[in-house]
């Protein structure tokens, strides 16, 4: 099976804005985009993505989680990057116009098809580094995928870092690719010094989240995990977690939560801990690492309440659950 992400439909939708409004959506060849040197995205990063999956169901329909908040996601980011608005109605039917075009391509699960609308500012200025760019461009980009957990589910190691942050304290909520790659050499020294497969950044002792993922402990029928705010990602995997663990009747605690209180919790017989994201759900943790010491989590095993929440959002995925909440959209 191919690497998660590396194989592509061969065409996606894509529309350009010139400073004065966004030309009609068109379907083109996914295999190459051309850019002027000087455009303002590989100079200044005035860039954001979002990601977000199609599911097929038993009757054969295709259907889109959660569209409408990753769209106002990548809105939102756009704003906070100074990029060009975009028109939300468009970038809806662009996503849906693309999806339906490949629908027969989408697997059957536990695979699905992911989807990659990206917003870049190609405007040819250099000389604009305290400027934003006047043009830019929207694309989405399609990526079938298999199941994330092929390979067994097997509980992450987490390096603890309060020295450092993923990313500027007022950029955390934007879902840029800068982000990403500022939390690249502290993840590969975690890898290479502690045997680490993410690093959860803590700055000042303030648990956050790992370089590309929300960060959850779960604590008997207490599921606690940091407030919102723009620091750090505002992940819609996190939000339907909690909002399907408040449907189970469990407390949710959107709280400041510290290193120290994360370790004495987590050391308690029962406890969890999982990364959410779009790619995994719910992956479990099993050990934090921290100050050169190794603290399991619970038994350091898959916990039970990891599993269900996260089967809880599959079946509603996979339309074996019902969608009470309105999350899916039918191509």
């Amino acid at each position: 099976m191919a690497a998660f992400g590396t194989v592509f439909m061969p065409e996606m939708a894509l529309a350009r804005f010139d400073g004065q409004g966004w030309s009609n959506p068109e379907i083109v060849s996914s295999d190459s985009l051309t850019l002027h040197p000087g455009a303002h995205v590989l100079h200044y990063s005035s860039t954001c993505f979002e990601g977000l999956k199609a599911f097929r169901h038993a009757d054969g329909s295709v259907n889109i989680f959660r569209i409408d908040r990753n769209i106002a996601r990548l809105a939102q980011s756009s704003e906070l990057l100074a990029l060009p608005s975009v028109d939300t109605a468009m970038l809806q039917q662009m996503i849906i116009d693309v999806v339906r075009r490949f629908a027969s391509d989408v697997p059957e699960p536990p695979g699905s098809m992911y989807i990659r609308p990206t917003h870049i500012g190609t405007e040819a200025a250099i000389g604009k580094a305290a400027a934003p760019t006047v043009e830019s461009l929207l694309y989405v980009l399609l990526s079938p995928v298999g199941d994330y957990f092929a390979g067994g589910d097997k509980t992450l190691r987490l390096l603890l870092e309060e020295n450092g942050a993923r990313c500027a304290a007022h950029m955390g909520m934007v879902k840029s690719g800068g982000n990403y790659a500022s939390a690249l050499q502290p993840i590969m020294k975690a890898r290479a010094s502690v045997q680490a497969d993410q690093v959860l950044f803590c700055p000042g002792g303030d648990v956050q989240e790992t370089g590309a993922a929300n960060f959850l402990l779960i604590d008997g029928n207490e599921i606690i995990t940091k407030a919102l705010d723009t620091s750090f990602l505002h992940g819609v995997t996190r939000d339907s977690i909690l909002t399907l663990a408040r449907d189970m009747g469990m407390t949710v605690s959107e709280r400041e939560l510290t290193v120290s209180e994360l370790l004495e919790r987590s050391a308690r017989s029962g406890a969890e801990a999982a990364l959410s994201g779009t790619a995994a759900v719910l992956a479990p943790v099993g050990t934090l690492i921290h100050n050169g010491q190794e603290h399991q989590v619970g038994d350091g095993k898959v916990g039970p309440k990891t599993l269900q929440l996260r089967q809880a959002l599959n079946d509603i995925q996979w339309g074996r659950a019902a969608d009470t909440h309105g999350w899916l959209t039918r191509v």
